[in-house]
């Protein structure tokens, strides 16, 4: 178990979290949630140790061993991998050096014999006799070839040193879990079967993630931060959403019904506090009145933007049509004599693990890419708007928010142009804000008025969603759904893909394409087999795409 007991933690004069009183206990799952900027990374920082409260205290059981899924991909290149992952209970592993150092010595002393004994013992209580195929085995399932295993881990990709960061957080069955954005960089059998790890984990989880499907799977409990208070719900994000909207709605409605009896006492307290007869009356109705006090609803420190693409005109038959479409990237080929057509109402995910085919499929139809061989063509009456995933060149420039905005505007009014920023969760006085220094967040939410403001019925999304945080992904998720046109998008968000798409196609790491008219888990139940394939092939990449 580990608690917070009146933590408080200040940034300078601002307190992140103040007083707070919380208990995790064993055998559940918390999802740590909260607005960007909340304080969730911070919290599992000062729940780990690694950063010390302003005041309070934080409470562990005794003898428990708390494990953090670290963030630095780069702290262990110079080991060996299968070591960085034992290396995940640092104990058992310091017993295993100091052991194999004794055996190691060439003149072996009775003391060396008495302590080495010592050392054995120590050894079998924590099961170190297991801790190698126990490594293994966690590798393996997080989709690490055992040929990977005795590498160092500067030699590997940064998406496979990912994986191996996750196996040593997970390793020798800690007491206490601390997960920051665990599912970030994994593919989709990963992410399975980490899901299932956690679900069948008896000891205690704390998880941060933007991923609700994966919350809404593992979570047992939810922890909100918000109002600078940490408040626990009993079941996943989803339960989590639905009660604390509804709790809203009470206040809100309780509060009503209280401003309206108020108005009701006031009146009478006014017709009648001068008429003799009616005196004790209207004294009685002051007292009550004075008795009555409204719910106090502060404002959440999560902010919704307004995602609403509105077409300008409406999509004819005739949407884009791909013919025989092949490229070429460093002598292989990346997309192999693709042919498709799109019809009106379609809205399509491009998912599988070759991520630079999708990239390069959505660079050639949005006109930046020529193909080397083969067709498309759009529609006359359709017209385009593109997310790329990479847009650093987007903001390498001086303009404020709302002159790089205007560049792209029909209309020039900076009224307008200001509007469509303000529903994007940029004021007034953002406006002159240089692009160049924008958050990541800020920049998606940029280039998403940029989107809506430009008025296509054709919408292009790779990875959206990156940089977002949840209120902004549901929002986007939200807008899409209803959305009348014609999508093309790629993303890693399970519930986004599966609520958004209606066809999916897989582009395959040897750049053939399935396309299935079907939703999400649809096409996951029904091609299992042929999933784990190609996502084994893209564990033995040598890139990091």
């Amino acid at each position: 178990m580990i608690s917070a007991s009146n933590v408080t933690y200040r940034v300078g004069k601002k307190a992140l979290f103040e007083d707070v009183n919380i208990k995790f206990t064993e055998g559940n799952c918390y999802g740590l949630i909260g607005a960007n900027g909340a304080g969730k990374s911070t919290f599992l920082k000062i729940l780990s140790g690694e950063l010390e409260t302003t005041k309070g205290d934080i409470i562990v059981t005794p003898g428990q061993r708390i494990s953090v899924l670290e963030q630095d991909h780069f702290k262990y290149d110079s080991m060996v991998v299968l070591d960085a992952v034992i290396m995940g209970n640092e104990h058992l592993y310091e017993v295993m050096q100091e052991k194999d150092a004794i055996y190691e010595k060439p003149d072996f002393s009775d003391e060396d014999g008495i302590r080495a004994a010592e050392l054995e013992a120590e050894f079998a209580d924590m099961n170190g006799w297991e801790a190698e195929a126990d490594a293994e085995s966690l590798l393996n399932g997080l989709g690490i070839p055992t040929e990977l295993h005795r590498e160092l881990m500067g030699d590997l990709n940064g998406s496979q040193k990912v994986k191996v960061l996750l196996a040593r957080a997970l390793f020798g069955n800690p007491d206490i879990l601390l997960l920051d954005e665990p599912t970030n960089h994994l593919d989709l059998d990963a992410i399975e079967w980490l899901e299932e790890f956690l679900i069948d984990f008896d000891n205690t989880v704390i998880v941060v993630s933007h991923d609700r499907y994966f919350l809404n799977k593992v979570c047992t409990q939810t922890a909100d931060i918000d109002y600078g208070k940490i408040t626990l719900y009993a079941g996943n994000y989803d339960f989590w959403y639905e009660s604390s909207q509804l709790l809203i709605q009470q206040q809100k409605e309780a509060n009503k019904k209280k401003e309206e009896k108020i108005k009701e006492l006031q009146e009478f307290i006014s017709r009648f506090s001068a008429n003799a007869s009616k005196s004790k009356q209207a004294t009685s109705r002051k007292r009550a009145l004075e008795k009555i006090e409204l719910d106090d609803i502060k404002p959440s420190s999560r902010k919704y933007p307004y995602v609403d693409f509105r077409p300008d005109r409406e999509i004819g038959n005739e949407v884009l049509t791909v013919e025989n479409l092949t490229k070429y990237h460093d002598g292989k080929v990346i997309l192999d004599n693709l042919t498709f057509t799109l019809r009106r109402e379609d809205k399509v995910a491009l998912i599988g693990a070759n991520e630079q085919a999708i990239t390069m499929l959505f660079s050639i139809l949005s006109g930046q890419v020529e193909p080397d061989s083969g067709t498309y063509k759009w529609g006359v009456t359709t017209s385009q708007a593109y997310f790329p995933k990479d847009y650093t060149t987007e903001f390498d420039n001086d303009y404020t928010i709302t002159e790089w905005l205007s560049g792209y505007s029909p209309v020039k009014d900076v009224t307008y142009v200001r509007g469509f920023l303000g529903r994007m969760l940029f004021p007034g006085e953002d406006g002159v804000k240089k692009v160049r220094i924008l958050s990541g967040g800020e920049k998606v939410r940029c280039l998403l008025s940029k989107m809506m403001i430009s008025g296509a019925n054709i919408l292009m999304f790779d990875e959206p969603t990156n940089h977002l945080d949840m209120e902004s992904i549901t929002a986007l998720n939200n807008g899409l759904i209803k959305f009348p046109g014609v999508i093309l998008f790629s993303c890693h968000d399970h519930q986004f893909v599966e609520t958004t798409a209606n066809r999916i196609m897989e582009i395959r790491m040897d750049g053939t394409m399935i396309d299935k008219i079907t939703t999400y888990d649809e096409y996951l139940a029904n091609n299992a087999d042929a999933r784990k394939n190609f996502v084994y092939t893209a564990n033995h990449e040598d890139d990091d795409n």
